[in-house]
């Protein structure tokens, strides 16, 4: 492994992603390893699965506040 390599691999351990970005990641994953099995497969497909997913979490936030 280069130096170089070495450097950028240390300094991503270090990164600490936001919840937005975990969420974009998350759904990019998950667009991708469907694509694979299933062509018809959009990205807006897999936006709206995760908006259903993520609405009874945001209900009950609200609930207990």
């Amino acid at each position: 492994m280069t130096k170089n390599l070495q450097n950028l691999l240390e300094a991503a351990k270090k990164v600490v992603l936001t919840p937005e970005q975990k969420e974009q990641q998350r759904r990019s994953f998950a667009y991708g390893n469907t694509k694979i099995e299933n062509s018809r497969i959009t990205r807006e497909m897999v936006d709206r699965a995760a908006d259903a997913l993520n609405e009874p979490k945001e209900e009950a936030s609200r609930r207990s506040e």
